[in-house]
């Protein structure tokens, strides 16, 4: 959990844009839908800056509730300006929950992998690029490996480690 949680840390360190516009989303949820369809997955992914959707797209044989799962993991990084994993880990680690620590509901925050802060270099989190209909872990390291190849960053210095 803590190699997970500082390998995040540089996750969110390095994969920033130095702009980031409606066509910037176009390109990312475009190649995060490719690589599910290549890979024969099915996801939903949304993108969002300053509470504006750029980018929906639900696969088929997605169901409401991925949007939903979305959603939940949105609000999770608009208000904590980090990966929806990495809260959920720290949490966890922490031996709490998002109710217990700031009184949050579990039906409007899900702190689980797959929602991941769009930070612009030198100011802050802008928006957000989520993912749902994997298992958590593997919804974050989608995002990661999009943003990774978008951002000219090497996926294996940010890669998580193999699940054990």
């Amino acid at each position: 959990m803590d190699k997970d949680l500082e390998r995040i840390a540089l996750q969110e360190a390095r994969l920033q844009f130095r702009s980031f516009d409606a066509h910037n989303a176009w390109v990312l949820g475009s190649r995060l839908r490719a690589l599910a369809e290549q890979r024969h997955q099915t996801i939903t992914i949304e993108i969002q800056v300053g509470g504006n959707p750029l980018f929906l797209c639900a696969m088929p044989g997605t169901a409401p509730n991925n949007l939903d799962w979305a959603r939940r993991k949105r609000n999770v990084v608009t208000l904590m300006q980090r990966s929806s994993y990495a809260v959920g880990l720290q949490l966890q680690k922490d031996g709490t929950t998002l109710t217990e620590q700031a009184g949050l509901e579990l039906r409007d925050y899900a702190p689980h992998g797959g929602c991941f802060p769009i930070l612009l270099r030198e100011t802050s989190c802008i928006g957000t690029v989520a993912v749902s209909g994997l298992p958590q872990r593997d919804d974050h390291e989608l995002i990661v490996e999009v943003l990774a190849e978008m951002l000219e960053e090497r996926l294996e210095e940010l890669a998580l480690d193999a699940a054990t």
